[in-house]
């Protein structure tokens, strides 16, 4: 029995399709929400058993994972912990765990609780004396989705402001990955049934600088901008005097203190043990951006 979380979300539904694509022939268990869009699922043509419920509810997660023999986690780091006391409990044999290449933040506040919810379960394993295969995978920023939470946002700058702001120049390296190319990346991990422990980054194709990323989003989009650079130090200040103002309801404190750091990561290691091979980023944008300008127009 495969378990799913966060089959309904962004990279998640691009997992369902890579099933789906794949006839994906073994039983299926997908916790979600009461309020989630079931549609794809209902129409997959797999053999899904949908349960409702809370990942942060352990009794639940532990009656939920009974004869599961693999784990794919896309829901949330957050909810790693409770899903992992289950796993073990219930001699789950390998799991699959969606996570984050923030860990390697220089800002405690963007890598500190995931550092600690990776510490935990590291002691959980130990202590437990499981011998379940942990396998970490780390997505860069997610884009590919008109619904994601980083790349959208940008576009709606871009096709809005002509007077552009940017952090220090925009000289931070940053390596967005397609939703899609993680559906793909999560199947591939799913199907090589070798690999029982591993810490893989999935990034995109390769690294592009935050000034050189809004003018290929611009180039897509045919709209002329003008830079205008912003030092760190007043970027983030603007951002606390906003998350003060809204009440704590726009917070972009951490968004902006990142845009002033590299986030650019290879992906070799995933590409060497299971074949990863993500899509250029300007295929990627392209795809999003029609998507956008549908919905706009």
């Amino acid at each position: 029995m495969l378990l799913v979380t966060g089959i309904t979300g962004h990279s998640g539904e691009f997992f369902l399709q890579e099933l789906i694509k794949n006839k994906y022939e073994g039983p299926i268990r997908c916790i979600i929400r009461d309020n989630s869009n079931t549609s794809l699922i209902d129409n997959s043509g797999l053999n899904i058993e949908k349960v409702i419920g809370n990942l942060e509810d352990q009794e639940f997660m532990n009656e939920v994972m009974t004869g599961v023999d693999t784990v794919v986690h896309i829901a949330s780091i957050f909810y790693s912990v409770n899903l992992m006391r289950a796993a073990v409990k219930n001699h789950v044999r390998r799991a699959v765990l969606v996570h984050t290449t923030g860990i390697y933040s220089k800002y405690k506040s963007a890598s500190e609780e995931y550092k600690a919810i990776e510490q935990n379960l590291e002691s959980l394993i130990k202590e437990s004396s499981s011998n379940i295969g942990l396998i970490y995978l780390r997505p860069t920023m997610i884009y590919g989705n008109i619904n994601d939470r980083n790349m959208i946002i940008f576009i709606k700058m871009v096709d809005r402001l002509r007077l552009f702001p940017i952090i220090n120049q925009g000289k931070n390296t940053l390596q967005p990955v397609n939703g899609r190319d993680l559906g793909k990346a999560y199947y591939q991990v799913l199907k090589s049934s070798n690999i029982m422990h591993g810490d893989y980054i999935l990034s995109g194709e390769s690294p592009i600088s935050m000034k050189d990323l809004f003018r290929l989003i611009s180039q897509i989009l045919d709209k002329k901008i003008t830079f205008i650079s912003v030092p760190l130090v007043l970027g983030v200040f603007v951002a606390k005097i906003l998350k003060v103002c809204t009440l704590g309801k726009i917070d972009y404190i951490e968004k902006v203190q990142r845009m002033g750091e590299d986030r650019s990561f290879s992906h070799q290691c995933a590409t060497d043990d299971f074949g990863y091979k993500p899509m250029s980023l300007s295929e990627g944008l392209k795809i999003e951006i029609e998507d956008y300008l549908k919905k706009v127009q």
